[in-house]
């Protein structure tokens, strides 16, 4: 790698270079010279979207890839441009994987300040902060509690969505069917 000095954005205390400070690498490398990024959509439709994105050397042997997904209801910017920020994520993803701009992180800036501001407004939903109350107290068995908060809520698949979203790491896909039983 030459003595390229990437640009990095601190994001709470971290540094992350951005995606387009990674393409002005790969773009004038002389080792890169030839090579393509090809951008693939095996998912878009009205909503969401993913992005595949390929880089490939001069004999058009695939050397990284990366991939991105974004949902149109993400964040106002997604609202208009929810294909370009996942182009531009997936890009930034193939780049890191070839070895670009990945001193401290895989993740770019862009992803990061997605990702905090995505956990921002899960954390200010008003279904997520009354399922935090109710589950957060210490629990013998956090079924129980989520069929009991399922049963408390008026709208159960929106009770049911926010148990998934907070504790669906913690449960098992029988766990999950369970619970379906009681969203109607």
């Amino acid at each position: 790698m030459s003595n390229y000095k990437f640009k990095t954005t601190n994001i709470r205390g971290k540094q992350y270079v951005e995606v387009n400070e990674r393409i002005k690498y790969f773009r004038q490398e002389q080792q890169y010279k030839n090579w393509t990024i090809a951008t693939d959509f095996p998912v878009l439709d009205a909503e969401q979207c993913v992005c595949k994105c390929t880089i490939a050397n001069e004999q058009g042997r695939v050397v990284a890839v990366g991939h991105a997904h974004e949902e149109r209801s993400a964040s106002n910017i997604n609202k208009t441009s929810y294909v370009e920020n996942c182009e531009t994520s997936a890009v930034g993803r193939a780049l890191a994987m070839l070895g670009i701009g990945i001193d401290s992180s895989i993740a770019s800036a862009n992803e990061v300040e997605d990702a905090i501001a995505k956990q921002e407004a899960i954390a200010q939903n008003p279904h997520v902060q009354k399922l935090s109350k109710a589950l957060d107290a210490p629990v013998e068995n956090i079924m129980d509690k989520a069929v009991g908060y399922i049963k408390s809520q008026t709208d159960k698949k929106k009770a049911y969505e926010a148990i998934t979203k907070k504790y669906g790491d913690q449960l098992t896909d029988k766990q999950k069917q369970g619970l379906q039983k009681f969203v109607r």
